[in-house]
């Protein structure tokens, strides 16, 4: 997708590519690197400069990004004397190295501008500042010796730091956020820079779908550029999806969509990708003005600020309406002109309105999925074969397991290859045992990871938490026997931290206590087994044996007879030929439990729509893009699933046969499994009359109909719209009809001379149209 998602990015205006460096994916371990196919970082780089377009490279290599583990291997964690992102001889060691091969790789290939290369900027740390205080002053020697290492390569082009407000010299420190206009450099001759305009946020299991309208999103931009910026950079312009066990948290989606102007399957997301690209489009009209012109500003007070730019030769205004609830009227230059609340109207003249971040004049696209019909005699519907994942093999044969006489971390154990850890002690319980009843209680006190119990091979219960919850405590009541017991229990991580001081330190798997407990009257007894000799198995024997891989040697052992559903821990295969077309293709599992997909043996990633969104807290209504934007304002989803839907990019599948493999962790039915394909259903247009065309596209598909259309005062957004008190005196329908019905693409000028005279009493006259696809 690479060369198609860069040239979406090249056709909406922008003039460089970033990309982190994720060393947990190049290194996974010691001194054992990976560049191959989609790690080849490299030819990412050629991709960007064949299109013409610099490159920004985040080296990091701590990058957070809702990534596993913040980037970082954790083969790190278990080096002894260890300690991560502070001044730590072992840590550093490590950090040089592999920054060392970064940075040589790419000069071999004399990819830095100043060899002639797109690399325009390097980064070295993330966000750092954010979290220094909690390392004291080795926090600091740390971050010395970073700007100190970055200045050793001489790349020939400059380092930042972001959130780093005492960069060291000559580092460029430089913001994150959804607003950076009031941002400062710590070096007056510093560029202002901004590395993170964060478009939208991430998803966790078990929250809402957050949005950032493009309104806000515009609205930022232009007030950076309007106080004195220099270079922004969106986060994330494409996010895309955290195929395999990538994504962080813990609890992060599979999706990392990011309302960003790329959907997470390379679709245009408009209107924001429009309207974006209108906004660079006006700024870059400004070039000039805006690098040599002379800065004024005036004051019209209440938030409300005009700021010109001027050369000799010409000059560039913005003006700036920062008040979250009121419309200003300006008298500027001779001239009037209103500026809505929460926006920024760009005067590339001075004079004449070129853009205003509120007035989106762009289609709205509301995309929908299709069933995927391969050819005139297949459905929709797979035919499933299935074989268990046998859990006794493991709890009862423990010979070959590693043991000790506590609670391992997690991290430890597995050095992050599987989500999967299983904890395994032994009981004995005599009759006289104080704790002896037949109302005992297992208590397990958890990392806020998933937990799945079992005693003496039967399956006790589970438990599991979310987002931003690093403890958790699991009690069920438990039947044991007299004699001895087992206890088996399996821990199952979602993500590694990514994010915050020590990260790297929280504790995953069973911290513990573990315990037994029982109440006699007013006394509570309990039996501690975190000291007990606990025998550890990392992974599944399915994930050992690759059940997922087309060439496993297991193949044989599936089965159709006796097909189960709602059973958990189950494997389940089905083939299915390729959706026809070029559509992004999605995988739907709605009726599955929790577990991992593979398509042709790749691992799509986590799947898991049994999490439910919160049933509170959406926004019925259209989202009001004036004030502050956070993470809790525009969510959609409310009570639905978390994630319904899978990406399964097209470079995986084959022409002919393709194979689908679930493995089913809660229990699920997969007849309702499915694949389907992205389109656009229907566009939206909503365009003010200022010399503004509206642009109409179905893509490849062509307009079929024109549902809506009215020149004037149309009142209701895209799917709703009615007729306003104020109409055009030609019939805007038929107009649209016949410049578009039948057509890929249509353009229309917005103006009365298109639709004829109307008197609005003052009120600004906009087209809306709606269009079937």
């Amino acid at each position: 997708m690479w060369a198609d998602l860069i040239k979406k990015a090249k056709e909406g205006g922008l003039d460089m590519i970033e990309t982190y460096v994720f060393w947990n994916a190049h290194e996974p371990s010691r001194r054992e690197y990976d560049f191959s196919d989609n790690l080849d970082f490299i030819r990412f780089l050629k991709t960007v400069q064949d299109e013409g377009l610099y490159a920004f490279l985040r080296i990091g290599p701590y990058i957070c990004g809702e990534w596993n583990y913040g980037g970082l291997p954790v083969w790190l964690h278990n080096m002894p004397g260890i300690e991560l992102r502070t001044a730590n001889s072992v840590f550093m060691n490590e950090m040089q190295n592999f920054t060392t091969k970064i940075v040589d790789m790419v000069k071999n290939e004399k990819l830095f501008a100043s060899q002639g290369g797109p690399i325009i900027l390097a980064q070295i740390e993330n966000e750092y500042g954010n979290i220094m205080t909690s390392y004291g002053d080795a926090g600091k020697a740390y971050i010395d010796w970073c700007a100190n290492m970055a200045e050793s390569f001489q790349i020939g082009v400059p380092w930042v730091m972001c959130q780093q407000s005492d960069a060291p010299q000559p580092m460029i420190n430089t913001c994150n956020g959804f607003y950076c206009d009031s941002f400062t450099p710590n070096n007056p001759n510093s560029p202002k820079i901004w590395t993170e305009n964060w478009t939208g946020w991430f998803k966790s299991w078990g929250d809402k779908d957050p949005h950032r309208t493009a309104e806000d999103v515009a609205f930022a931009v232009a007030r950076f550029f309007q106080n004195g910026g220099t270079l922004q950079n969106y986060y994330m312009y494409h996010g895309g999806t955290n195929f395999g066990r990538t994504a962080g948290g813990p609890y992060i989606t599979t999706s990392y969509d990011y309302d960003a102007p790329l959907d997470e399957y390379g679709n245009l997301n408009q209107p924001k990708w429009g309207h974006l690209k209108q906004l660079h489009a006006v700024l870059k009209s400004m070039e000039m003005t805006l690098t040599h012109g002379n800065v004024s500003t005036i004051d019209f007070n209440n938030s409300v600020s005009a700021t010109i730019y001027a050369t000799n030769e010409s000059s560039s205004c913005f003006l700036g309406n920062a008040n979250s609830s009121t419309d200003a009227t300006i008298n500027f230059q001779g001239n009037q002109y209103m500026v809505p609340a929460w926006s920024v109207t760009i005067l590339p003249d001075c004079k004449n309105e070129g853009y205003n971040t509120a007035k989106v004049n762009t289609q709205t696209s509301v995309m929908v999925k299709t069933a995927n019909i391969a050819d005139k005699n297949d459905g929709a519907t797979l035919s499933w074969s299935w074989r268990p994942e046998i859990l006794k093999d493991t709890i009862f044969q423990r010979k070959r397991y590693v043991s000790a006489h506590q609670l391992i971390d997690q991290k430890a154990a597995t050095n992050d290859t599987s989500d999967y850890l299983w904890y395994i002690t032994s009981v004995d319980i005599k009759e006289d045992d104080p704790i002896w009843s037949h109302d005992m209680s297992l208590k397990v006190n958890g990392s806020g990871q998933i937990i799945h119990a079992y005693v003496n091979g039967k399956y006790t219960g589970s438990e599991w938490a979310k987002y931003g919850v690093s403890n958790s405590v699991f009690e069920q009541k438990v039947q044991l026997n007299p004699g001895r017991n087992q206890i088996a229990l399996l821990s199952v991580t979602v993500g590694l931290a990514n994010y915050g001081p020590m990260f790297d330190m929280i504790q995953t798997g069973i911290p513990g206590p573990v315990q037994l407990v029982v109440q006699k009257g007013d006394e509570t007894i309990i039996k501690d087994l975190s000291s007990y000799k606990w025998t550890y198995k990392v992974g599944l024997n399915g994930l050992e044996d690759k059940f997922y891989d087309l060439d496993s040697l297991q193949v044989w052992k599936w089965q159709a007879q006796q097909f189960p559903i709602n059973r958990n821990f189950t494997w389940y295969k089905a083939t299915f030929k390729a959706p026809l077309g070029t559509d992004p293709i999605v995988l739907d599992l709605q009726g599955m439990g929790k577990g991992f997909a593979w398509v042709n043996g790749f691992n799509i990633g986590r799947y898991w729509p049994t999490y439910i969104a919160d049933e509170d807290g959406c926004d019925v209504e259209v989202c009001d893009y004036r004030g502050s934007y956070d993470s809790s304002k525009c969510l959609t989803n409310c009570g639905q699933a978390t994630q319904r839907w899978y990406h399964v990019p097209r470079s995986l599948i084959k022409d002919d046969e393709n194979t689908l493999v679930l493995f089913e962790e809660f229990g699920g039915n997969p007849s309702l499994v499915n694949f389907q394909t992205i389109t656009i259903g229907s566009v939206c247009g909503n365009a003010y009359e200022s010399n503004n065309t509206l642009e109409l596209s179905c893509n490849e598909r062509p307009i079929s109909s024109i549902k809506f259309a009215s020149f004037g005062t149309p009142q209701g957004t895209c799917g709703s719209f009615q007729k306003g008190s104020c109409d055009s005196t030609k019939d805007a329908l038929s107009i649209l009809q016949n410049a578009c019905v039948g057509k890929n693409t249509c353009t229309i000028e917005v103006s009365e001379e298109t639709f004829g005279a109307v008197d609005c009493g003052g009120v600004p006259k906009r087209l809306a149209v709606e269009a079937v696809c």
